[in-house]
């Protein structure tokens, strides 16, 4: 552990002590929190939230300095071929020649020797908006920051289709019934009940576009195409994680907080034990009770800081807070033994009726994701201001395909 992320660690520890000792003040005194220690206690809790997201921030840059190491030892080793000492792999050059066009476009990459790796990452014609494909290395490294930007899809079952335009997956709609007790030469009851149906993902098309000074392409210290892969995998992880939360299906992901019978419906909707106002002990319990054991080893808890904000002061009969603070790196937060993840676009109104969570297996949630990345460059719509344009392209579909997986929590 870093000397920053412990400090962190212990800072956020004496905070979480701080805040817990305005409801246990209350609680010995036996009286409900005065406005003044509501508001302290939330003033508190904010700076709680905020150390939970540098500790994170923190976590992620020590991860990608790690792996940015890796992959630089990588580089170096690749580019070497085992008859001649420091001569480059196609695949290096190819790689190389994808950075020279991202920084200086087609011409730089057009002439002499970059000619053969020109070739080899164009793909269509002028005509048709042509455009260039990542090499592959570029390709992973992009999906990897999505992981590291949302939720759902580092914790989801991830496909790739490359020619089919979608994916289908069969189904038990209706299970047979249990076998019967019977004789030796008896054969059961004939079972008629079985059926089979099929969901089908497919991918829809996702795009951002961002421009960039051309004096900071000139004069960066910081490979240009890492900054260009951090922006598109942010911007793009982003509008995923909206979808995967609460995507209505048209063109788009469904999300699990969109009530659908292609997705969760409303018979995996968990009110008891809430107010209409609030998430009670109770309530929790119902929800997660409600989703069977056998998923309770992969389920996690997701709400929005707001709601995370009210579960700290909850306690069980023994008077044990609910919540449980992370002591090591890189695990979460707890809630009844299960991971509490916090996420923006969680529903957070509370009101009769609305969704405020969720418990849940997400590796029930599938997404498929087409297999080309393109990286088109523009370098003339926007000369009047001294910039260079750049559009991430890709195509991606998500829902979830088990709804007994998952329990929303909803207000009464």
């Amino acid at each position: 552990m870093s000397d920053r992320l412990k400090a962190l660690r212990e800072k956020r520890g004496q905070a979480v002590s701080d805040m817990r000792a305005i409801t246990e003040a209350a609680e010995k005194e036996k009286r409900d929190l005065s406005a003044e220690e509501l508001d302290k206690h939330g003033t508190i809790f904010k700076t709680v939230d905020g150390l939970r997201q540098q500790i994170e921030a923190e976590e992620r840059t020590i991860e990608a300095t790690r792996q940015a190491a890796a992959d630089e030892l990588r580089d170096n080793d690749s580019g070497r071929k085992p008859g001649g000492e420091g001569e480059e792999t196609p695949e290096k050059r190819q790689m190389k020649a994808f950075r020279r066009f991202l920084t200086g476009g087609t011409a730089a990459v057009g002439n002499g020797d970059g000619a053969e790796e020109l070739r080899a990452l164009q793909a269509g014609s002028s005509a048709e908006g042509g455009y260039l494909v990542a090499p592959q290395e570029f390709v992973t490294n992009l999906i990897k920051n999505v992981d590291n930007a949302t939720f759902i899809r580092a914790r989801a079952n991830k496909f790739t289709v490359t020619k089919a335009e979608s994916l289908g997956a069969p189904t038990l709609e209706n299970d047979a019934a249990d076998s019967d007790w019977t004789v030796e030469l008896g054969t059961g009851s004939e079972d008629t009940g079985m059926r089979f149906g099929k969901r089908e993902l497919k991918p829809h098309p996702l795009a951002k576009r961002i421009k960039v000074s051309k004096k900071l392409i000139r004069i960066s210290a910081l490979p240009i195409d890492g900054i260009i892969q951090a922006r598109m995998g942010y911007k793009i992880g982003i509008t995923q994680e909206k979808a995967f939360l609460i995507g209505d299906g048209q063109n788009k992901p469904l999300g699990v907080f969109t009530a659908s019978a292609d997705g969760i419906s409303t018979g995996r909707d968990v009110s008891t034990g809430n107010t209409t106002t609030a998430i009670a002990f109770d309530g929790l319990i119902e929800a997660k009770f409600s989703v069977k054991a056998a998923y309770w080893p992969k389920a996690d808890w997701l709400f929005h800081r707001d709601a995370v904000k009210n579960i700290t002061k909850l306690k069980d009969g023994d008077g044990q807070y609910l919540w449980r603070m992370s002591v090591r790196d890189g695990e979460p937060d707890t809630l009844l033994g299960r991971p509490l993840m916090v996420s923006e676009y969680v529903p957070n109104t509370f009101t009769t009726g609305q969704y405020v969570g969720m418990f849940g297996d997400f590796s029930n949630y599938w997404i498929v994701d087409a297999l080309d990345m393109q990286i088109q460059r523009l370098t003339e719509l926007y000369a009047e201001t001294n910039q260079d344009g750049f559009i991430g392209r890709m195509e991606s579909d998500g829902m979830p395909v088990l709804e007994e997986a998952f329990a929303r929590v909803k207000l009464a």
